[in-house]
């Protein structure tokens, strides 16, 4: 059986006019401003106003990655943004779906949080390639989860970097350019709880309408430091482990990687990595001026790369991620036409 390729024929964004830079922070966390750019790696994030809803985001950035072509083509329409979104229990690819027109395709949702983006690559390409009726697939992803931030709870500083925004990434079956190759994943449920919107959810119901706790909708860790004990040790290795295993399971070895497009972190962090795979700053991008987009984050740092020149054509460009959970996952892809 001849190989069906799954590529990416586009991918369009949406960012929100309004900026928060680094002072802003500063003066809303009470962390010096030096210590926001340095440490935490921002100099602004993107803040959606009320009326740029989470589904809105996502449904511009649809229409860019579409670039003309009829919504009436596609036959899925797939989310897998923020859990934060327009309403409670509420199916945000559907709500895409309607809005953009897209009256054949189908829809629904992915939820791995912030790995989210590399996963769905996986899943979508394994349903493409087995099913020839899907021939054009929109993946969305949007967050506004700044929203959830409460500046004044330290608890959640490693969350301050958040940035609101959306990306849509249109795959076609039978695509040669831009082919999504293999992936891997890690999971550890043993940070299953360390963060969450307590308030909201089966555990807390009866307290939150005892204590009217309802207003406090906010992104909480409450073991700050027992997660840092946990998640150091391993989450650079894990960062590696399945960078290196995306590519090898696509073929290549770790030396064959031109450009890394991962999660928004730190300089620092990011050049550690880079340089285990013998790379340069020049073979990926800081998201210091888009902060932390949910599982947004890869095909913004893979599309700056193509527009910078530093993504050519012939490249292994891997995208990774990592969400709380706690899960690490990258996928490899093959850029350009072939």
């Amino acid at each position: 059986m001849a190989q069906v390729n799954i590529g990416i024929k586009n991918i369009g964004f949406y960012f929100p006019k309004e900026i928060h830079d680094s002072q802003w922070i500063s003066d809303a966390s009470g962390i010096p401003e030096e210590i926001i750019r340095t440490k935490f790696g921002i100099s602004k994030v993107h803040k959606a106003l009320s009326e740029e809803t989470v589904r809105y985001m996502g449904s511009r950035a649809a229409e860019k990655a579409l670039d003309g072509m009829d919504p009436k083509e596609l036959d899925l329409v797939v989310y897998c943004g923020s859990e934060y979104k327009d309403y409670y229990l509420y199916n945000c690819a559907a709500g895409i779906q309607h809005e953009i027109g897209a009256v054949n395709a189908n829809a629904f949702e992915i939820h791995s949080l912030c790995s989210a983006g590399a996963w769905s690559l996986k899943v979508l390409k394994g349903m493409m390639q087995s099913d020839p009726l899907l021939r054009n697939v929109l993946l969305v992803s949007s967050s506004k989860e700044t929203e959830l931030l409460d500046y004044a709870n330290e608890r959640s500083r490693f969350m301050f970097n958040f940035g609101d925004g959306a990306a849509a990434v249109l795959l076609q079956r039978n695509l040669n350019q831009n082919i999504i190759l293999e992936t891997h994943m890690i999971t550890d449920g043993r940070f299953a709880e360390d963060v969450s919107v307590p308030v909201i959810g089966c555990v807390n119901y009866d307290k939150a309408a005892r204590e009217g706790l309802a207003s406090r909708y906010i992104l909480d860790v409450p073991n700050v430091e027992g997660m840092k004990d946990r998640l150091n040790p391993i989450t650079f290795a894990n960062f590696i482990k399945v960078i290196e295993t995306a590519a090898e399971r696509s073929g290549y070895g770790r030396n064959d990687i031109n450009y890394l497009a991962g999660i928004f972190m730190k300089r620092s962090i990011l050049l550690d990595i880079l340089e285990n795979f013998n790379l340069e700053e020049t073979n990926s991008f800081l998201l210091a001026d888009y902060g932390h987009c949910q599982s947004a984050d890869a095909f913004i740092a893979l599309s700056k790369g193509v527009e910078t020149g530093r993504v050519k054509d012939g490249d292994l460009a891997v995208l990774f991620g990592a969400g709380t959970g706690y899960t690490w996952a990258a996928t490899a892809v093959k850029w350009g036409k072939f």
